[in-house]
């Protein structure tokens, strides 16, 4: 199969190491509501992440630790009710898993049961493998997230690449098989060297996809608002913009205000 062609098969898991296996790279985007998840699912998209990232794109949170397990299944719910052919992953927020399994598979299995996705993703390799142990003991499909974690932003105190000293670069090359190993079906390597993100793509069997990680990888994930120009503060050199949508949206918000003001709309056919 072409790699430009879209294939009508629904996105599994399954599906996604087969994509590996045959070289074709896998399309990732963010939605956080039904409307736009319905344009990616229709558009051909094969993962879509419901990201803790909605508390700073929907909700303005200056940074991911703000959302709450209710406010991620209640976004991951309007998600599901538009895709029909993607494979939904939802990110488990902070607080939900870090330092207790049993949380975390209640937080997974909510989840799963209250909004209908295939997966969960969640952040960390060795200190968190208890709980993929565990989440993964219920049958639930776990994506794992090394390199720029997020979550852990009060840790490391910066958004910069990680693993560019050879410890570090060690320590993500032994979580990442260790995520492997445990059961994850694939791993989304944020901010990393193009070299390393390559090293470990071939190293794991199951797919990796790259957010700033390189053309090495198995595929590549965005957030949608970024990608499309909505969001204008946020501008990182992995990121391309594939439209500006703020800017052409504020301009029809600015017609439509001149248009309401000088009493052209609506006009005689727009009225009953």
């Amino acid at each position: 199969m072409s790699t430009n062609t879209i294939s009508a098969k629904v996105v599994t898991t399954h599906v996604l190491s087969e994509m590996k296996l045959r070289g074709e790279k896998i399309a990732m985007l963010t939605a956080y509501d039904y409307s736009m998840a319905r344009i990616l699912d229709m558009a051909g998209i094969d993962v879509v992440l419901v990201g803790d990232s909605a508390s700073n794109v929907m909700a303005g949170n200056e940074t991911t630790l703000s959302i709450t397990l209710d406010q991620m299944i209640y976004h991951a719910a309007s998600v599901h009710k538009a895709v029909s052919r993607a494979l939904v992953v939802v990110d488990l927020p902070f607080g939900s898993y870090q330092g207790n399994s049993l949380e975390a598979l209640h937080s997974a299995i909510r989840i799963m049961k209250e909004t209908g996705c295939g997966a969960v993703k969640l952040e960390g390799g060795q200190e968190v493998v208890e709980s993929i142990d565990r989440i993964l003991s219920a049958g639930i499909p776990v994506m794992g997230h090394l390199g720029l974690m997020p979550q852990s932003i009060h840790k490391f105190g910066t958004y910069t690449v990680r693993a560019r000293e050879q410890e570090e670069a060690q320590k993500l090359m032994a979580d990442a098989k260790l995520l492997e190993n445990a059961g994850c079906f694939a791993v989304v390597l944020e901010k990393v060297p193009a070299a390393l993100a390559q090293k470990i793509a071939e190293a794991l069997k199951i797919p990796v996809i790259g957010i700033g990680a390189g053309n090495g990888v198995d595929g590549q994930v965005l957030v949608l608002h970024d990608m499309l120009g909505i969001n204008q503060e946020f501008s990182p050199r992995f990121l391309r913009r594939y439209h500006n949508l703020f800017a052409e949206m504020t301009g029809s918000v600015k017609t439509y205000i001149q248009d309401v003001k000088s009493r052209d709309f609506p006009n005689e056919r727009e009225q009953y």
